[in-house]
């Protein structure tokens, strides 16, 4: 069963999720924040697996709540919810460490495969919203690490370039003709050796460093 708590100002759309949620046969929503300080004291109590996060909301915004959270649980799982899909603050919800982001006018399936998806330790972006997390980093790029990139083997490298193609271990597996075992390895590897928490940051980082480029080829 996973377990969620839901932090949104809105009265309404924490009821409308909760209803939603609670309708799913593997989910359950276990508490409900008002606003990012509540939702930190929240999660404190009842121990969650995933917290659906609003970012926009008084006391304690989502980022500086998402950063105290996983600052004291390395292990939550947090999925943003936000009808602000232009939003900066995505990108820095991203870099504090949020397992992804997903719009307020997803459908329902959409909400609970999003769930499911974090919950088992892997990250999503909703697609508008990735392509606006690689215009901004294309528009207001930071310095490369390249120490950090350095430490990576060629075929790590390659295996960097397709996370940030967003593919799978089966596919990044099909593209380097490798086991998918050692195709899980090298993922491990790759976000150890430079300090990532999941591919979500391993595509920021990716954009951010200017080692992958919009349109560029998926190596082979």
């Amino acid at each position: 069963m996973i377990k969620l708590v839901i932090a949104d100002d809105q009265p309404m759309v924490r009821a409308g999720l909760r209803s939603l949620l609670d309708a799913e046969p593997d989910m359950e929503v276990v508490g409900e924040a008002v606003d990012g300080r509540h939702a930190v004291g929240v999660v404190g109590r009842v121990k969650p697996d995933v917290v659906l996060m609003d970012i926009r909301m008084p006391e304690l915004d989502g980022i500086a709540a998402t950063r105290e959270l996983l600052a004291e649980r390395p292990g939550l799982k947090i999925l943003v919810l936000t009808t602000f899909d232009l939003d900066e603050y995505v990108f820095q919800a991203l870099r504090a460490g949020a397992s992804g982001f997903l719009l307020k006018d997803a459908r329902a399936e959409e909400l609970a495969a999003a769930i499911r998806v974090v919950a088992r330790g892997e990250a999503l972006l909703a697609p508008a919203v990735t392509r606006k997390v690689v215009e901004a980093f294309i528009a207001h790029p930071e310095p490369a690490h390249s120490a950090e990139l350095a430490e990576l083997t060629p075929r790590e490298e390659e295996v960097l370039r397709l996370l940030a193609a967003g593919h799978s271990n089966a596919r990044i597996a099909e593209e380097l003709v490798i086991g998918e075992a050692t195709a899980k390895t090298h993922v491990s590897s790759v976000l150890a050796k430079l300090g990532l928490t999941d591919r979500v940051q391993a595509v920021i980082y990716a954009y951010e460093t200017g080692l992958v480029q919009p349109g560029a080829a998926n190596p082979r």
